[in-house]
């Protein structure tokens, strides 16, 4: 199983922090380190809303503002990670931010489970890849079916993993439904595992394993206490070695017995460890579905198109004027970005507000 330490954006902009980062995840066992490309604009509508932090309130937007930093931050970083004999995994968010992450080469891309059904981004990684290798993991939290369908359509299936995940922060173990790490493998003919965002180190990690999981990804943190945005769900060090430790017994113990086998002990294990109706609950049935903790999120989290500035009725939608966003807070989902073509170039219907998500009952559609 190939282990991948999300850092994220724990590195704060700082590169002598993301190299402690990487440090610490290739210490502690890690095979990959993950970042991500942040350009706020690329994510989020200005008028979004609002973040809780230990120092306050802060628009969401503007937090992400904090977080963007130089090309040349994640080269250095991906130029750390291989002195560490660690691979360099990165997440953009746009066709800026996927265009400089192409630039240096990444051993992966990773589209994390808002960008799944991020179309326009999914055609240029898409595009890429017709003349370069590039291996892609995907995350699926916040989906259904037909749009991990949707987006593997565009991708190909050659060299992609998909990873099962829940959005949620944290997401509870009790709603994991392990099992559908081999049904989303049988459906899609993929590599498959899970992008973790439980608390604890053992249950998810193990159990994954047990399943048939080929890829673990779990956030890694210097300390709980600091500010990043995940450091309250992610793992300090010593307790993301302790999590490979049982996953590679784990691996040790399905090699010796096969995975039917060593994976049926491993779930007695858990279950003697944490219980037996737990552990049956965070495996499930394996049946896709949204997990209750997320339901509410569907549509917001992930992409819609959004009005970028004011505009009156009889206007003409050009290009600047909407953008493929996640809605987040506050603001009202727009419909899917798959439409995008079809509403550039559309007539407004009535006026329509900055930030507001599309509706099809905004625009007179050309004959």
């Amino acid at each position: 199983m190939i282990v991948v330490a999300e850092i994220g954006t724990s590195h704060g902009g700082s590169l002598e922090k993301a190299k402690k980062l990487i440090d610490a995840a290739a210490d502690a066992g890690a095979d990959a380190v993950k970042l991500q490309w942040v350009y706020a604009d690329e994510i989020l509508h200005p008028d979004t809303g609002f973040v809780s932090l230990p120092t306050g309130n802060i628009r969401l937007y503007d937090r992400f503002k904090q977080l963007e930093v130089a090309p040349q931050f994640f080269a250095d970083c991906l130029s750390y990670a291989h002195e560490k004999n660690v691979q360099f995994i990165c997440s953009p968010f746009g066709l800026r931010s996927l265009s400089e992450l192409l630039a240096i080469r990444p051993d992966a891309v990773k589209i994390a489970s808002p960008e799944l059904n991020h179309f326009p981004l999914l055609h240029a990684l898409a595009s890429y890849r017709t003349t370069h290798k590039m291996p892609v993991i995907i995350s699926s939290g916040v989906s259904t079916l037909a749009d991990i369908e949707a987006a593997l359509t565009i991708l190909g299936r050659d060299d992609v993993t998909l990873l099962h995940c829940i959005t949620s922060y944290p997401a509870p173990e009790s709603e994991y439904n392990l099992r559908l790490i081999q049904t989303l493998s049988h459906v899609f003919g993929v590599k498959t595992g899970v992008s973790d965002h439980s608390l604890d180190p053992v249950l998810v990690p193990s159990l994954s394993a047990a399943c048939g999981g080929e890829m673990i990804e779990k956030h890694i943190t210097l300390s709980k206490e600091t500010d990043g945005l995940d450091d309250p769900v992610a793992l300090e060090p010593e307790q993301f070695a302790h999590m490979c430790y049982c996953i590679h017994q784990c691996e040790a113990m399905i090699r010796r017995y096969s995975l039917t086998c060593g994976g049926d002990n491993i779930i007695e294990q858990m279950e003697d460890q944490f219980g037996k109706e737990k552990v049956q609950a965070v495996l499930g049935d394996g049946v896709k579905k949204l997990a209750p903790s997320e339901e509410a999120n569907y549509g917001r989290t992930n992409r819609s198109l959004h009005f970028m500035r004011e505009m009156k009725q009889g206007d003409i939608i050009a290009p600047k004027d909407i953008s493929v966003l996640r809605t987040e807070k506050v603001l009202t989902p727009g419909i899917s970005p798959r439409y995008e073509k079809t509403i550039i170039g559309a007539q407004l219907s009535r006026n329509v507000t900055n930030g507001a998500g599309v509706q099809w009952e905004d625009i007179i559609l050309r004959p």
